[in-house]
């Protein structure tokens, strides 16, 4: 989409309307500020609509990236442009929570479509009875158990999990002295047995 001349766009505010009485029947007058009209009708009129241009859910979707820089994220441009709205439209909150499993948990539910579990193996142990045996040192591991929104619908559902997209999605938000793994299950973890 481009936002240049548009062949025929009115302007809501012609010149030539504007300009003092004298000039009123002047063809000249009348015609120079008509050209203008044409160059500035563009301008005058993005400038009308400046609110849409801001709003993900209204924005043109070429304006999506340029949405995107303004609030910090990356919509891959390989997603539904519906998709890229969202996660723009959400990036404040997303922010907000980075770094936390909640976070995590919210960006896997927007970006992949899945709830999530995730089990964070890299915290401190530590034990309440003084002299006791420590317990066994953390994992070292993040696991991201996900199963899809509609858990209900079996087999095709979990296959419709797409796991490489979730573990790159974990991935990106795990502390770098973790591992990441992803389990998908077909449905939440309570009704799995997990």
């Amino acid at each position: 989409m481009t936002r240049a001349a548009v062949p025929g766009l009115p302007s809501r505010y012609p010149i030539g309307e504007l300009l003092p009485a004298l000039y009123a029947d002047d063809d000249l007058a009348q015609r120079f500020t008509a050209g203008l009209d044409t160059v500035l009708a563009p301008v005058l009129s993005t400038l009308d609509n400046l609110p849409a241009y801001v709003d993900p859910a209204l924005a043109p979707a070429d304006f999506l990236p340029w949405l995107a820089s303004w609030v910090g994220v990356e919509a891959d441009p390989a997603w539904p442009v519906e998709l890229r709205r969202a996660v723009v439209a959400h990036a404040v909150e997303l922010h907000r929570w980075r770094g936390t499993r909640r976070g995590l948990v919210e960006r896997l539910r927007l970006v992949c479509g899945v709830h999530a579990e995730v089990r964070d193996g890299g915290g401190a142990t530590w034990s309440a009875e003084p002299g006791a045996a420590l317990p066994p040192p953390p994992t070292g591991e993040l696991l991201v158990r996900v199963w899809p929104v509609r858990a209900g619908d079996g087999v095709d559902a979990v296959d419709a999990v797409d796991a490489h997209r979730v573990l790159e999605v974990a991935a990106a938000s795990c502390p770098v002295h973790l591992t990441c793994r992803v389990e998908v299950l077909p449905g939440p973890p309570e009704e799995t047995g997990d």
